[in-house]
């Protein structure tokens, strides 16, 4: 087995959660810094643009840079102006993720495209139900993610994921998914970092997204238990991670026994 010179970071539930950051976080990002690791943040948050994101993460203390983050919208633009070039796009999101979408026509009626992410409180009746109208009339059906839930300080909360799964019933279509777990949204990431999947590591707090993901794209997957899924999850009957940290803070010392 080669050795470790790449890692992936998730970053909800395992660099902070709902913006405070977590024990040891800030510090082990230094750490890989130091160490030489070749690192890049990798996220499936819809909510904010990436450089609004770098800046939150910089402003509570975490060593984050937007040019080593790839994001499930900046993916899905990309994809956008390579297979729909020219075509309207409803992005059904909250925040200012927009601006990630540079140069794409975007509408909110009588799209050609449609993509979903974080929309939390705008995913209505209403909104649903435009959406399957414009996908029964023709438009692919875009998924920034299909996280099912994910963490926050009032606990757990619903994601986008069951939404992108009813219209995909109802309009008996299957969602393009372009964040994780797809491995276009991993190799991207590789290639951010100039390492090979087979000495990288990435290291979430999602064991389907990030650990079971990276680990059929070749990678190496951790676990940590500070976001929604703890050591004792049933999915872990399907998915083994490389190994299960309480936190952040101990990777060091993980990866100091693997060189």
């Amino acid at each position: 087995m080669r050795p470790i010179r790449g890692v992936l970071l998730d970053i909800d539930g395992v660099l902070h959660v709902s913006m405070q950051p977590l024990p040891g976080a800030a510090e082990v990002l230094r750490w890989l810094e130091v160490q030489g690791y070749a690192t890049c943040f990798v996220s499936n948050t819809t909510t904010m643009a990436r450089a609004t994101l770098a800046r939150q993460l910089q402003r509570i203390g975490l060593p984050v840079s937007e040019q080593r983050m790839v994001t499930a919208p900046v993916a899905a633009a990309q994809y956008i102006r390579q297979h729909f070039p020219g075509k309207r796009c409803w992005l059904l999101t909250k925040g200012d993720t927009a601006a990630d979408f540079a140069g794409i026509e975007l509408v909110e009626h009588d799209a050609e495209v449609v993509v979903i992410g974080g929309a939390e409180e705008l995913l209505t009746y209403e909104a649903m139900n435009e959406a399957f109208r414009c996908i029964m009339a023709g438009a692919p059906l875009l998924a920034l993610h299909k996280n099912m839930y994910w963490k926050t300080k009032h606990g757990l909360q619903l994601d986008s994921g069951p939404f992108v799964r009813a219209l995909e019933i109802a309009s008996g279509k299957e969602a393009i998914v372009l964040g994780k777990p797809t491995a276009a949204f991993f190799e991207q990431a590789l290639r951010a970092i100039g390492c090979a999947a087979n000495e990288t590591v990435m290291v979430g707090d999602d064991i389907e997204n990030d650990v079971g993901g990276a680990q059929k794209d070749g990678l190496r997957g951790i676990l940590v238990c500070t976001g929604k899924h703890r050591a004792d999850s049933p999915l872990l009957e399907h998915v083994q991670p490389e190994a299960i940290l309480p936190a952040l803070a101990d990777l060091p010392q993980w990866l100091q026994k693997q060189s």
